[in-house]
């Protein structure tokens, strides 16, 4: 789940999909302005993925990252 500047999520989008560990985003309505599935071997690559790439684009101001198990 990541939540955007005012008027950044378009363009983050866009950066987000291009990012080699992530399987898909969207823009969705709520309290964050997108979500994305990362595809990732272990948790330790999702967790790195989410704050060494997605928290480092300029306009993220904020990430939580959920897990699925199974």
């Amino acid at each position: 789940m990541v939540k955007t500047a005012a008027g950044k999520s378009e363009g983050l989008l866009a950066e987000i999909n291009g990012l080699e560990s992530v399987a898909d985003a969207h823009i969705v309505a709520g309290n964050y302005d997108i979500i994305a599935e990362i595809d990732a071997p272990d948790v330790y690559d999702v967790l790195q993925a989410a704050s060494s790439q997605m928290q480092q684009l300029n306009g993220v101001t904020e990430t939580k990252t959920y897990i699925a198990m199974g």
